[in-house]
C-alpha cells in the first residue's frame, strides 16, 4: 500500500533497488528529478489501480507527473506522497512467492505488458497480457531472486516484529548484473495470477493455509511445464474514459476451445446478457508446450468472442516468443 515504505524496507534489508526519495512537495521533487536526470520514473505512493507509475522520458514530462499527482491531486491520498526514483534498464519480470512469516515458499515467475497498445506503446494499465513461465528467470535467476531480494526481505519484516504472512509479488528488473527490486506488491498479480493458476497441479488452499498457520517449511507445490498466456479484453477507451453496458456474446463458444479458459474480471449480467463493466473485462487464456502455441490457442479464444466495443494487444508473448527464436 506504500511505495516508499516498501523501498524502506528494501534499503534496510540490503535488497538491490533503485535510488530514490519520497516527496508531498513539488518543488524539492523537481530539484531532485533534475539530480537524476531524465529517463526516471515518478510514483504515487499508493494503489492507484495501476495506474500510478509514470516513465518520464523528459524533465518536462517528470515535472507535469509531478504536478499531477502533488498538485493537481490526480490520484487523491494514493498521490499526495510520491516517490521518484533512477529509470532501471533492462528486462522485466514479476516473481511470485508465499510466505508465512519465517519460511519462503517459491511460486513461478510470469512477464506482464503494462502498455495499452502493441509493440508496447501507449500509457500504462493494470496489465493487458501476460504468460508463464518466461525465459528471463530460468533455475538460476530464481534461485538468485529468492536470495538476494524476497528472503531478505521476509527477514527484514521479522525483525522489524511484523512477520509477514502472505503472497509476495516482486517486479524485478534483470540485467547483465543481475536482478534489482522494481517494487512489491503483497497479492496475486493481474492478469499474470490467471496464467499461474493455469499452469498449477496441486490445490493452491493448502498452500495458503500453511502459509497462515505457518507450515511452509515442508510444504512443495507441482506446475505443469507447460506455457500459458492471457491476453486482456478491454472497454475502447482504457485506460481513459470509456463506456460501461455493452454487450459481449460468444463466450461459450471460446471456454468450450481446446486449452482455453475465460476469466470474467469486469462483467455483470443482466438476464441473460452479459454488459461490460469495467475497463479491463475479459482474461482470455491459452496453454499449450510453448509460447507460441499458447498464444495461438489464446487468440482463437478471443476471436470466438463478439464484442464490438472491446479491444486487446495482439502482441502478447512477444518477447519470449522472439527469445525462443533465437
Amino acid at each position: 500500500g506504500s511505495k516508499a515504505f516498501m523501498k524502506d524496507v528494501a534499503d534496510a534489508a540490503g535488497v538491490p533497488t533503485a535510488r530514490w526519495r519520497r516527496f508531498a512537495d513539488s518543488a524539492p521533487a523537481k530539484e531532485f528529478a533534475r539530480t537524476l536526470g531524465a529517463p526516471l520514473v515518478v510514483k504515487a505512493d499508493g494503489l492507484a489501480a495501476g495506474k500510478g507509475v509514470i516513465v518520464a522520458e523528459s524533465i518536462d514530462e517528470a515535472d507535469r507527473a509531478i504536478d499531477t499527482m502533488l498538485v493537481e491531486g490526480a490520484f487523491g491520498t494514493a498521490g499526495a506522497e510520491i516517490v521518484i526514483e533512477e529509470f532501471l534498464q533492462g528486462e522485466e519480470a514479476s516473481f511470485f512467492a508465499l510466505a508465512d512469516g519465517t519460511h519462503v515458499l517459491p511460486l513461478v515467475a510470469a512477464q506482464d505488458h503494462k502498455r495499452v497498445g502493441d509493440g508496447d506503446t501507449g500509457p500504462n494499465t493494470g496489465g493487458m497480457g501476460a504468460y508463464s513461465p518466461t525465459p528471463i528467470v530460468d533455475a538460476a535467476m530464481q534461485a538468485r531472486i529468492m536470495a538476494e531480494i524476497v528472503e531478505p526481505t521476509v527477514k527484514a519484516m521479522a525483525s522489524r516484529g511484523a512477520p509477514f504472512k502472505g503472497v509476495l509479488f516482486a517486479g524485478v528488473m534483470i540485467d547483465a548484473a543481475g536482478p534489482k527490486l522494481l517494487e512489491f506488491n503483497v497479492r496475486f498479480g493481474d492478469p499474470e495470477c490467471q496464467v499461474m493458476m493455469a499452469r498449477l497441479k496441486s490445490d493452491l488452499l493448502p498452500a495458503l493455509i500453511a502459509c497462515s498457520e505457518g507450515g511452509l517449511g515442508h510444504f512443495d507445490l507441482r506446475w505443469h511445464d507447460d506455457t500459458a498466456l492471457v491476453v486482456v479484453m478491454a472497454t475502447h477507451g482504457y485506460p481513459g474514459t470509456y463506456e460501461k453496458g455493452s454487450e459481449i456474446r460468444g463466450l461459450d463458444r471460446a471456454a468450450a476451445l481446446d486449452d482455453v479458459l475465460v476469466f470474467h474480471a469486469g462483467t455483470k449480467r443482466e438476464g441473460d446478457r452479459i454488459l461490460a463493466n469495467g475497463g479491463r473485462v475479459l482474461g482470455i487464456v491459452g496453454r499449450g508446450t510453448n509460447a507460441a502455441e499458447a498464444r495461438l490457442r489464446a487468440y482463437e479464444g478471443v476471436e470466438a468472442v463478439d464484442w464490438p466495443k472491446g479491444f486487446c494487444r495482439r502482441d502478447i508473448g512477444w518477447r519470449a516468443i522472439a527469445e525462443k527464436v533465437r
